[in-house]
């Protein structure tokens, strides 16, 4: 099942909310200021193109670190992720069929505003 919500969810926003991670990934990346962030961004830019069957955690050894971390990613480009993802949610919950997908999205903007400390872990 998770397999055919995944080729959906490409076609219904999967893609782009992925190209937005990647853009971020690549804006932190040019920056020496930004590099720390990279990292967190292409990891949720993986799982933004398959997130059905795996699921974000904290990583267990997460500090103070991530948490200043999380703080400027917020400023940085966490704001404006969140808000993509909020606006791909209310256009795929106008069907009934988008509803899974919608979800997914507000689990997604929610991911978006701290992302730092966190790993994608396979669900059973």
């Amino acid at each position: 099942m998770a397999v055919i919500l995944n080729i959906l969810w490409l076609v219904f926003g999967g893609l782009l909310a992925a190209f937005g991670w990647l853009i971020a990934a690549l804006l932190m990346a040019i920056t020496i200021i930004g590099l720390p962030w990279a990292p967190a961004a292409l990891r949720i830019a993986a799982y933004t193109l398959l997130p059905f069957g795996q699921t974000v955690e904290r990583h267990p050894e997460a500090g103070t670190l991530s948490v200043l971390g999380n703080i400027v990613w917020f400023v940085l480009a966490g704001w404006w992720l969140a808000l993509g993802h909020l606006i791909l949610a209310v256009a795929c919950a106008v069907t009934i069929v988008g509803i899974p997908f919608g979800w997914a999205h507000l689990k997604l903007a929610g991911i978006s505003l701290a992302p730092v400390g966190t790993v994608i872990v396979p669900m059973n």
